[in-house]
């Protein structure tokens, strides 16, 4: 049994080949690991707070010192933290936008790098405290960046395993449905992407 949790940052609901990825990695995990549990974490939906000045000096001062104004900008912070410690596997569906992630994407990990909570100084080097957990990121496109004259322009995976390696998260694994907009490619795109998850 596995504790699993799925973050969503597409738009498209069931339409979102990203998410669609996304929980069929669930459902392969879930094949190998009966009465998994399943949190989803649609940060589309959450409409996360970009940062305030709240956040930032809430996020540097010690929890004792917080004000009730402090606890509040801090709470789905704080919630979303707490999903990741909770989390042994983490799935991140990511739809490629303008050769990056969603802005709901990262306004969530706005929200979970933070020092003292996901990441720390104390020995004069960043550390990672989120360990031993696994993360699948399951990324759609309508180009193809795994290769050819695209690959260099691909600026969400690059930057999606450094943040999470920087908080700990350095096991992650990336499938991919790639060339849903290319006419000729498109037709299969889905059904290899689909086909290529493995656990």
């Amino acid at each position: 049994m596995k504790k699993i949790l799925h973050i969503i940052s597409s738009p498209r609901g069931a339409e979102s080949n990203s998410t669609h990825l996304g929980n069929t990695i669930i459902e392969k995990i879930k094949k190998q690991y009966p009465l998994s549990t399943v949190t989803v974490n649609d940060v589309v939906e959450k409409h996360y707070e970009p940062l305030q000045s709240i956040h930032v000096t809430a996020y540097r001062l010690p929890e004792d010192n917080h004000t009730p104004e402090h606890k509040q900008a801090l709470r789905d912070s704080n919630t979303a933290v707490n999903d990741l410690f909770d989390a042994d596997i983490i799935v991140v569906s990511v739809p490629l936008y303008n050769f990056a992630i969603p802005a709901a994407l990262k306004g969530w990990i706005d929200h979970i790098v933070r020092p003292g909570k996901t990441f720390s100084y104390h020995t004069g080097k960043p550390e990672g405290l989120l360990k031993g957990k696994k993360v699948y990121l399951a990324i759609a496109s309508n180009g193809v960046y795994t290769d050819g004259p695209m690959k260099s322009m691909d600026y969400a995976e690059p930057y999606l395993k450094f943040i999470l390696g920087f908080i700990g998260l350095t096991d992650i694994t990336t499938h991919r449905i790639e060339g849903a907009g290319i006419p000729g490619v498109m037709e299969t795109a889905v059904q290899k992407g689909l086909e290529s998850v493995l656990v």
